[in-house]
Formats: C-alpha cells, structure tokens, sequence
C-alpha cells in the first residue's frame, strides 16, 4: 500500500481519500472510515469512502454525537468488533438507517492515542458471514493496525501548529536504536553495533515508547518516521 507523504499537502482531503480508497480496494472491505479529533487545533477530522447520500444524511442527524462505533471504541485500546456494540439502542438508532443506504452492521473500529492527547478511529466494514468475517479479520488486523496508526498520524501532524508545537525530543541514543529497527536489525543486533548490552538497548526502547506514545516498537517506528525523527530504509 503507497504510504501518505506528510509533505504532499495541496488537497489533504483528497489525498487521505485515496489513502482509505486502496484500503478498501487491497483487502476487499466495502467501506473505510476515520473520525479523529486534535486537541492542540481543536480541529475534528474525518475521511470516508461512504457515498455522499448516506455522509449527508449521517451529518443532518448528528450521528456522530451518539455513534458507539466512534465513541465507546475511542474509550479501548484494543480493536473493537461491532458485534460488541450492537445491541446498544445508539447502535440500532445509527445502522436501521444505514441499511437503508446499503452500508453494512459488520464492522471493527481500531482506535488510535496519539502522543498528544489527540484520539482517532479507523473503521473498516464489509458485508458478509460471520464466518468469513472471523476468517478475514485475524489475516488482515496488523496490516489494519499498521494503516491506523499512519493515517491519523499524517493526519494530526497536518495542522502547522501541531507539528510545530509537539514534535518529541527523542535523544540521540533512542533515535539511532529506532534507525537500526528500522533498518531491520534485532535489539541484539543493535546492542553488538552499538557495543551495549541488550537490556540497554530495551531501556532505551522503552523510553522511545513512551515519548510518542507507542504501544508497540514497531509502532514506535512507523510513528518516528511519521514525524521526519527516522527514516526508512
């Protein structure tokens, strides 16, 4: 999947519409969808591949004030299954009219924390058997996970004032350790290149973590380089 370059900057809107367009279209999804909000710009974000009925029709009825698949999936960490939602009377409220515009209750919400208080949301829905919903899921999530943490990212990081104001001070050390992950290397590799212990190496990740607000290195990673820190090899 072609990344989004965070300098390519003339038509955002268009540009993270491609973006959810390839993302449906690669794993065979019906529709993608990302809701974020910027605390720092006070900015609320969202992109679809929804038609311009049913976005319309969403919007007039402010959905997006009692939707469970933004709101109580913003409240988790982990991915949220729509079938978790669905009983709620928000949920029935929001998809008895959604059906009426051909778009599917099958659906899961990865939630995105960015370093700065800053929350997101990529929805992905697809309209078939809870078999092969269970089957599709588990090949596809950490591609999904991956695209999450990416496009909210470049999202948040295009307001001028956020990039501006909230880049991480990474040190050098955690910086050059995030490079050679980059690069491939293990953290044993990169503990021999670097001529430190293993468990140097793990200090330092974890501390990178936790500046950008990562759960995971590679997501560490992906963010580092999202925000020019890094670059890939």
């Amino acid at each position: 999947m072609t990344p989004i370059d965070p300098d390519d900057r003339d038509n955002d809107g268009d540009l993270f519409r491609r973006f959810l367009d390839e993302l449906r279209d690669t794993f065979e999804l019906d529709d993608v969808a990302y809701a974020g909000v910027n605390p720092i710009s006070g900015r609320q974000h969202g992109h679809m591949t929804y038609g311009d009925d049913w976005s319309a029709h969403y919007m007039q009825n402010k959905f997006y004030e009692i939707d469970p698949t933004l709101l109580k999936a913003r409240q988790s960490i982990a991915p949220v299954d729509w079938t978790r939602l669905e009983r709620s009377p928000e949920f029935q409220t929001v998809f008895r009219d959604a059906r009426d515009f051909g778009i599917s209750d099958r659906g899961l919400t990865i939630p995105v924390h960015g370093p700065y208080g800053d929350m997101g949301g990529l929805s992905v829905l697809r309209d078939c058997s809870d078999r092969e919903w269970k089957l599709l899921i588990p090949e596809i999530i950490g591609d999904l996970q991956s695209a999450a943490v990416h496009l909210h990212d470049t999202v948040i990081q295009s307001d001028p004032l956020t990039r501006v104001l909230n880049a991480p001070s990474l040190s050098t050390r955690e910086r050059e350790i995030l490079q050679w992950i980059a690069a491939g290397k293990s953290q044993q590799d990169v503990g021999d290149i670097l001529m430190i212990s293993h468990r140097t190496v793990e200090v330092h990740l974890r501390s990178a973590r936790q500046k950008l607000n990562a759960l995971t290195t590679p997501q560490a990673v992906g963010r580092a380089i999202n925000l020019g820190l890094i670059f890939p090899r």
